[in-house]
This record gives structure tokens, C-alpha cells and sequence, in this order.
């Protein structure tokens, strides 16, 4: 079954009324509206292919949610063609509905005041589940994401990671197989983030499910994403894989080092630019095409007691994009 999604020149644009403060403002917005155009996301074309996950960065308001939207079905688009798995979203067929699922970190599904079960029964139900099939699914996402002891529980009365981990299982029940996940990790802990990362890997090899990822975490997307969509402004920056990305905008490496004695500014100015120099620790940018030949160098010429390179944090490279956007 094909689970692509492809969009073409997608677009949504808003019309919001705006109204001046005060009581005056309020009467004369009776007889005088004023309305402005908000664009909100402005010729986006993509594919994605069957099985793929996909990081769909941007900063607040970039157009993110609102595209996540356009392919759910929950927005009209104002033009621009949307095929998500051979279905137009906004036509609300319910064989569509059952091929995806839209799993949003700051929104619930579960009922707050009865146990997480009774909502996979509820979904059961509204999604014509089979009971073999059901019971099925609910063993292996039970066995996958540890729910045992939280599905009896109260909503009310699990942790914000315990329910995260539950909204998870109720929306995957009825096996869909393109996935719009929606910060989800936002507000987990560090421990309970890598679980939802171990979690939605396994079920994308499982099923070849193709998933589409909002985050402002980047552990998430370098842990799950090998491509990447950067938004801004409503339009897209980028579009490829995360190891061009990260050679495109950071050309560089970053040289950490422990001395056991003090070295001059000046002297280390010669193997790259120092970007933290307070002894005995020192952190150095420094060209991709030079890293052997400069970390041999600093080696051997200088009292390393500790040293590692690493590649640029994934929130610079990100940040570097908005920059080469705005300027």
C-alpha cells in the first residue's frame, strides 16, 4: 500500500480581522471591519517517501503546525495540490483517517478521568478495530513501551512521561501507516525522551510506516531523521539530507581540549578559531578539510591532557539557517 506523501505548491493563507483596543475600536469594528492576509505557509513542495522519517524543523510560527494540518485534513489548503497515501486529506474519506495518525506533545486525547484503556477501547471502536487485531496491537505497544502497570491507572494520576507514553499507544492502535508526530517529546525527561525515540524507530522499521517530525529538540531529529526540512517564514530553506546540511552551513568541527598548562591565545589562534578559552579548558572551530592535519598539530605541540572532536551541536547549524534566511 502506498504511504507517500506528496505536495505541490501547497499553500495557506488566513484572513484575521484586526480590531483597535478600547470600546471605540470595538463599536466601529461593527460597521468597519479590517482584515489583513497572514501568510501562512506559501508554495511548500515536497515528497516523502514510504518508509521515511523526516525532521520538519522551523521556528515558532514558521508554518510547521499548519502545514502538519493541511496533510491531516484538518485545514483546507488555499491552493496547491496534497496527496498523502493516494488520498486528498481535506476530503475526510475514512479510509483515510485510518491509514494515519497526527500525535501532537502539547495536546491529549486520553479522558482525564478514567484509565488509558477505556480510551484504546473507545478508539477501538471509532477506528472498527478487529478484537484479534486489537488485543494483538495493545500486547505488542504494552510490550514495546512499558504500559503493564500504567493502563489501569487514572489518567489524572500518571506522570506527564507515563502519558505521553500512553497517547502514543492510542494513536497508534489501528496500525496506521503514515505518522505525524508534533513535538513529541516536549516536556519529557531525558530518559523518558530516548524511550520515544528507542519507541518510534522500532515501529517505523516494523511497519515501514513514513513519519513526519516536528521538534525543537535536536537529539530527536540526529537520533531518528537522515533527512531534513527546515521552514521559515513559511517557505522552505532546506531540503536534504542532515549530513549535507550540517557541511553546507558548518564547514567546521569543533576541537574541545584539557591543557595541562596555560597556552596563550595568541598560539592557539593558529590551529582555528578559539570559541572558549578560560584554562585549563579550550574549544577550537576548525576547518573540515584540516581537522587530521590540526588535530595532529595541536597533539603534538601542545600540553593535551584531554581532547575530542566533535561535529558542530545541531541547534548552531539550525540557527545558522534562520540567520542566512533573515539576512
Amino acid at each position: 500500500m502506498d504511504n507517500r506523501i506528496v505536495v505541490d505548491q501547497l499553500t495557506k493563507h488566513f484572513r484575521v480581522h484586526e480590531r483597535e483596543a478600547g470600546l471605540g475600536g470595538a463599536v466601529r469594528s461593527l460597521f468597519k471591519r479590517t482584515f489583513r492576509t497572514v501568510e501562512a505557509v506559501t508554495d511548500i513542495s515536497l515528497t516523502i517517501e514510504p518508509g521515511e522519517i523526516v525532521g520538519f524543523l522551523g521556528p515558532n510560527g514558521a508554518g510547521k503546525t499548519t502545514t502538519m494540518k493541511m496533510l491531516t485534513g484538518l485545514l483546507h489548503p488555499t491552493r496547491g495540490t496534497v496527496n498523502v497515501g493516494g488520498y486528498v486529506p481535506y476530503e475526510q474519506r475514512a479510509a483515510f483517517k485510518k491509514r494515519i495518525t497526527l500525535v501532537m506533545g502539547q495536546k491529549s486525547q486520553l479522558i482525564w478521568d478514567i484509565p488509558a484503556m477505556e480510551t484504546f477501547l473507545v478508539n477501538q471502536a471509532i477506528y472498527e478495530i478487529p478484537e484479534a487485531q486489537f488485543r494483538e496491537t495493545v500486547d505488542e505497544l504494552t510490550d514495546l513501551l512499558e504500559l503493564a502497570p500504567l493502563l489501569r491507572k487514572p489518567v489524572r494520576n500518571l506522570s506527564l512521561g507515563e502519558r505521553m507514553k500512553c497517547e502514543l499507544a492510542a494513536s497508534l492502535l489501528h496500525r496506521p501507516d503514515i505518522i505525524f508526530l508534533d513535538e513529541p517529546t516536549i516536556g519529557l525527561d531525558v530518559n523518558m525522551q530516548e524511550t520515544v525515540r528507542q519507541f518510534i524507530h522500532a515501529y517505523n522499521e516494523r511497519f515501514n510506516a513514513t513519519v513526519l517530525l516536528t521538534s525543537h529538540y535536536m537529539a530527536d531529529v540526529t537520533a531518528l531523521c537522515k533527512r531534513v526540512i527546515i521552514i521559515n517564514h513559511g517557505t522552505i530553506l532546506f531540503d536534504g539530507q542532515l549530513e549535507r546540511l550540517v557541511n553546507d552551513l558548518a564547514p567546521y568541527k569543533v576541537a574541545k581540549l584539557v591543557l595541562s598548562e596555560p597556552v596563550t591565545a595568541s598560539r592557539l589562534s593558529e590551529y582555528g578559531d578559539i570559541m572558549h578559552h578560560v584554562h585549563p579548558q579550550v574549544t577550537i572551530k576548525v576547518n573540515r578539510s584540516d581537522v587530521s592535519a590540526q588535530s595532529a598539530r595541536m597533539l603534538a605541540e601542545l600540553p593535551v591532557q584531554d581532547f575530542t572532536i566533535e561535529d558542530p551541536p545541531m541547534e548552531d547549524v539550525i540557527s545558522l539557517a534562520f540567520a542566512r534566511d533573515s539576512a
